[in-house]
């Protein structure tokens, strides 16, 4: 059996992914896929329009065959740290042949160069980036200026296209790690990413959200099996809720600037900025739009609000970075997805946990002997649940909703 990987939010799922898994299983010649999804906070800061149960019924109802979480610490990250844990989870697992991913490229070799400059020339690299940046220079354009530099017969708009990048830190993982699953990518079909365009019933989850919020029609965008999952979900009201998100984050960032050091990332006086910020700010996006500044990115300053809500310290965050994912969080399985975790029993690198209930005793198992990693594994579970917490906070439904639901939410199978 060969299995293709795929690194995935489904935020929704709508037809350009539908179209992203049936051509990956196309071009790699696979007979089953795996999807490596983010939980309840995404790769640009923000929490997901419905929660990862639903997002996964979603994914197993198009036809992906396994679903596993990526945990909060690689989910909710910079580019870099996102695709090495996604990377690291598929293969965790054993049986990974494959990986494929959209791009504005849609072919592999210039994304390969420019994957092997990264690595090969890191540290002069990022040097030449941090001067840019402190010219003021956003941070994918720096780079693209260093690597054109070096490479110019590479255009700054394939090194700085949003798709492009975390396709080439995907790249980038599977070298440093030496992994020895084959990548592969595909051209990324209709709107751009953050596009609210709609082409040929083809739009990004950024317009498909957009939409929604504007109680607008999104069925012809969706599979219609997905679209029936997510307009139950969202007629339960099981969507975020930007007010009481807003009103969360105020609880933490209206005492003092000092409780705010040793959060993760909260550097340089950006204490301050957010307190003042929360201050004045009447809604989550006035108050970061008040907080963005040259040197800090829309997208940089919704991951840190996310780590303020989790309070996230950055030695903890140091910890798990170094560390990689520690387990395999199984959220949902096809019957073809049940025969891809028999394959691979014998032949995983980390613990699978199917039951949080059992976890912590997953784990001790698993990590006997190695009690540093085992707590370690313990914390990052921790933070996995927490966010989960935090997300029962922020949905929209008015009815009781029990606060841990990883508890009772059982794994999805098909």
């Amino acid at each position: 059996m060969r299995i293709v990987g795929l690194i995935t939010e489904y935020n929704p799922f709508h037809n350009g992914h539908l179209h992203h898994l049936q051509e990956s299983l196309r071009i790699t010649g696979a007979d089953a896929s795996v999807a490596v999804m983010s939980g309840h906070f995404l790769q640009r800061g923000e929490p997901a329009l419905v929660d990862k149960w639903v997002r996964t019924e979603m994914a197993l109802a198009a036809g992906v065959d396994l679903v596993l979480e990526l945990p909060f610490p690689f989910a909710c990250n910079s580019a870099p740290h996102f695709a090495m844990g996604a990377v690291q989870t598929l293969n965790a697992l054993g049986v990974v042949d494959a990986l494929c991913f959209g791009s504005e490229a849609g072919v592999i070799d210039p994304l390969q160069t420019i994957a092997r400059l990264l690595v090969d020339k890191s540290a002069a690299i990022e040097e030449g980036t941090r001067e840019r940046l402190r010219c003021g220079v956003s941070y994918p354009a720096a780079r693209a200026e260093v690597l054109t530099k070096l490479c110019p017969e590479l255009s700054p708009e394939m090194i700085a296209s949003p798709n492009n990048i975390l396709g080439i830190e995907y790249l980038r993982a599977l070298q440093t790690t030496s992994c020895q699953i084959q990548a592969f990518t595909i051209p990324r079909l209709g709107a751009d990413y953050h596009s609210t365009d709609v082409a040929d019933n083809i739009a990004s989850a950024t317009g498909i959200r957009k939409l929604i919020a504007e109680s607008e029609r999104v069925d012809p965008l969706l599979p219609t099996a997905c679209h029936k999952i997510l307009e139950e979900a969202l007629a339960a009201g099981g969507s975020l809720d930007r007010e009481r998100l807003f009103t969360a984050l105020q609880t933490f960032l209206l005492q003092e600037p000092e409780r705010l050091k040793g959060l993760y990332q909260v550097t340089d006086g950006l204490e301050q900025r957010l307190v003042e910020a929360a201050m004045t700010a009447e809604s989550y996006t006035a108050l970061v739009a008040l907080i963005k500044s040259r040197h800090w990115t829309m997208t940089r300053i919704q991951r840190i609000l996310s780590y303020v809500l989790l309070q996230l310290s950055g030695s903890e965050m140091a910890h798990f970075l170094e560390s990689g994912p520690l387990y395999l969080r199984l959220l949902g399985a096809t019957e073809q997805g049940r025969n891809v975790l028999a394959k691979a029993r014998k032949k995983r690198s980390l613990p699978l946990i199917s039951d949080p209930a059992r976890a912590r005793a997953t784990l001790r198992r698993f990590y006997r002997g190695q009690s540093t990693r085992g707590q370690l594994a313990e914390r990052m579970l921790n933070c996995d649940l927490r966010a989960t917490r935090v997300y029962s906070l922020l949905q929209e439904t008015q009815k009781r909703v029990h606060r841990n639901q990883d508890f009772f939410r059982p794994v999805q199978y098909v």
